[in-house]
């Protein structure tokens, strides 16, 4: 089966927002057809399977998905919620910051009021400063409207220019309770005093929340996005890599394939990162100032990713992620660590499957990576569609740089070899060859304090009939992505009209 000619709204890439626009679209009664150039739709949601193990690549844990809370209400509205397969995070630690130098485990407990109460233990002389954080960074998410499902502007003026290390500074003089505060910025490669403390909050806002795993995976996301979108209509097509977008009298007119097929669309939306759609279109029909805006945004640093295979019953599954450093500073410095400290800090999560509690499936381990790492490889293509093995010294480099890593993770898990059945690895190449992110981005466009609105991309460009969605307009993450969708279509159907839309179908469930 291959597209039509036409269709109402063609969009491209088949990330979560991408999925997002298109069910919001289909739903409105729109005919829609969503183009992926990869073997596998949803973007940051794809999963992959080593001996009979799924891994996630980009969804290892989700917040706000209680009953009543913003992203539930998203995802009810978009009728996926009832078949999520979710397991609730362990309600007093579901993540642990830990040190090199430090017995202790720190927890983030869910809930804001636990989540006082267990700091407090490890911190009895800094309650006012703890509630203070907490207090800040609630009314921070207030300040979103669209986070409270409200109508608004997608940002808030007023908490750009808090730095989030300058307000831990300013709530506590104890080094080692800042550090614990921002112990999960692996969340947004959060850097020094460039972070601006909104993308701190927004993004430990959900979790503390409420924090579930994806049983056997998040892919499941996308199965049921793409089910949704079928229902109302809309056709999805994989190995439709967009190679132009044809510009004729000031509109974009179709999307040629690399296959051949021509799209014809009334409305285009590009869910791939708008540094790559504006070389799709032809940066002549931009203005030069916007170009060079676009282009001038910083990415985020990439990921280097270990996945553990665990051999059967060897490991016990543990309901939480570990978060650890080895040393206080790290936890702002680390994207900046030379080829002897590398890697100062890492992210542990573990898989869990529907059948198995008690035992891990296996464990994924993220770093920090640079792109300059991988740029030998850079003129290599290898995806599971194009496949381009890499020569040896690729494999070579990888393997050296996962067993610095199991030596790493030994030092606290001390039996984790004898466990490892098999081990896989990803680089900053496989970011930019599946998720067609710029070197490897893991987060998009860098959020600058000194830049504030700078990485702030509308959805509507000068070309009337093309838009953006995804995580490079405002905020990254499951919630941050899902609310880009809901700003792309508001420009289309109004943005009062889409949010009472999603407020009835939550009302109609109570």
């Amino acid at each position: 089966m291959k597209p039509k000619s036409h269709y109402d709204i063609v969009i491209i890439g088949s990330g979560l927002g991408g999925l997002v626009s298109a069910i919001i679209m289909a739903k409105e009664g729109y005919s829609v057809c969503v183009l992926e150039k990869n073997q596998q739709f949803g973007g940051n949601l794809q999963t992959f399977s080593r001996n009979k193990s799924i891994f996630d690549t980009g969804v290892h844990y989700i917040g706000s998905l209680g009953k009543g809370e913003n992203l539930y209400q998203y995802f009810n509205y978009l009728g996926i919620m009832d078949g999520l397969s979710l397991k609730k995070m362990d309600e007093d630690g579901f993540d642990i910051i830990s040190f090199d130098d430090d017995e202790n485990a720190y927890p983030y407990a869910q809930g804001f009021d636990n989540f006082k109460t267990q700091l407090i233990t490890y911190f009895p002389e800094e309650s006012e400063a703890i509630n203070t954080y907490c207090k800040q960074i609630q009314e921070t998410c207030n300040a979103f409207p669209l986070y409270r499902l409200k109508p608004g502007r997608p940002y808030a003026d007023g908490v750009f220019n808090l730095q989030v290390k300058s307000f831990l500074e300013s709530i506590t003089n104890n080094k080692r309770l800042q550090a614990v505060l921002a112990g999960s910025n692996f969340l947004y490669a959060g850097d020094g005093y460039k972070t601006p403390f909104y993308v701190h909050s927004l993004s430990v806002n959900s979790y503390i929340q409420s924090a579930y795993r994806c049983i056997n995976g998040g892919s499941q996301i996308t199965k049921l996005l793409i089910r949704q979108l079928k229902k109302y209509g809309g056709e999805v097509y994989k190995h439709h890599e967009v190679e132009n977008l044809v510009y004729e009298d000031g509109f974009i007119k179709a999307a040629v394939c690399v296959n051949g097929n021509k799209i014809e669309g009334s409305t285009f939306i590009s869910n791939i990162e708008p540094k790559i759609t504006l070389n799709l279109v032809g940066k002549e029909h931009f203005r030069k100032s916007y170009t060079n805006r676009i282009e001038g945004i910083e990415s985020t640093i990439s990921a280097f990713s270990l996945y553990i295979v665990l051999k059967p019953d060897s490991f016990k599954y543990i309901n939480k992620n570990h978060y650890h450093f080895k040393t206080q500073d790290a936890v702002w410095n680390a994207q900046h660590y030379t080829q002897e400290t590398w890697p100062e800090s890492y992210m542990l999560s573990m898989g869990i499957k529907k059948d198995n509690n008690i035992y891990g499936d296996n464990i994924t381990i993220m770093t920090y990576m640079r792109y300059e790492e991988v740029e030998p490889w850079a003129d290599t293509f290898n995806t599971v569609a194009h496949k381009n093995e890499r020569d040896q010294t690729y494999e070579a480099f990888k393997k050296e740089k996962a067993e610095i890593i199991i030596d790493e993770i030994e030092k606290k898990f001390p039996n984790i070899r004898e466990c490892i059945a098999e081990y896989y690895t990803s680089s900053p190449l496989s970011y930019r060859d599946y998720i067609a992110s710029n070197r490897g981005s893991m987060y998009g466009y860098t959020k600058d304090v000194d830049k504030s609105m700078q990485s702030f991309i509308s959805p509507k460009t000068k070309i009337d009939n093309l838009l953006f969605t995804g995580q490079s307009l405002n905020m990254h993450g499951i919630l941050g992505v899902t609310i880009s969708g809901v700003v792309t279509c508001s420009e289309l159907l109004g943005q009062d009209y889409l949010l009472d839309k999603i407020i009835a179908a939550n009302q109609t469930e109570n």
